[in-house]
């Protein structure tokens, strides 16, 4: 029988966390959009798909409510990030979307973690819960924009928030208080893409 993870409400530091996940992910989705050239319309849909994919897949799955549809503030997030894009040099659209993008995998692993815990789902599920926050809206992002899915690319994208995640529950399970566990987690998780971004480590790939 495996042992359980504690099952507090949501830390108001999570909440906070979750807020910043959802706006650097969006950021990200209109980054994408700027490198791709496209209209306004195009940069809030990327925004807004991005930043709320992967929470909606999980809350669906683990029984919560769906995050963004009782609340103004998190499309209202989105929709800043994609006009503050647009204002910007999209010059630097390309390093800047990987940068964005890894500050929101970290945030966002630990947090899909901790509310999968909240809600009682088993230590295994919440690291996968985690795992799914953080990439789900990436993958979308990509295949409507009709790049290759990190999924297929060898980069250390999902191993990142697979150690986040598993940081996080790991931590939890040991007893850490759900605040630091979730920090010391999103910190790691980004640590690990940031030497990747910087220093372009990847997974070894299949051979015959």
């Amino acid at each position: 029988m495996t042992p359980d993870l504690p099952t507090p409400s949501i830390p108001q530091t999570l909440v906070l966390l979750d807020l910043f996940g959802i706006a650097v992910f969006a950021i990200s989705g209109a980054l994408l959009a700027a490198e791709k050239r496209q209209t306004l319309v195009t940069f809030i849909f990327f925004a807004v798909i991005t930043g709320v994919g992967g929470g909606t897949i999980r809350d669906l799955l683990i029984g919560a409510p769906v995050f963004w549809v009782h609340s103004n503030m998190v499309l209202l997030i989105c929709i800043g990030a994609a006009l503050l894009v647009w204002a910007a040099n999209r010059h630097v659209a390309g390093q800047a979307l990987l940068w964005f993008d890894a500050l929101g995998l970290g945030a966002y692993s630990t947090y899909g973690a901790a509310k999968a815990a909240a809600f009682g789902v088993a230590p295994v599920p919440t690291f996968a819960m985690g795992v799914l926050t953080a990439c789900a809206g990436g993958i979308i992002r990509d295949v409507l924009a009709g790049e290759p899915s990190i999924l297929m690319r060898p980069e250390l994208y999902v191993t990142a928030a697979a150690l986040a995640a598993g940081l996080f529950v790991g931590l939890a399970l040991l007893g850490v208080a759900v605040p630091l566990a979730a920090l010391i987690g999103a910190l790691a998780g980004f640590g690990l893409r940031g030497l990747a971004i910087s220093r372009g480590w990847s997974l070894p790939a299949y051979t015959d």
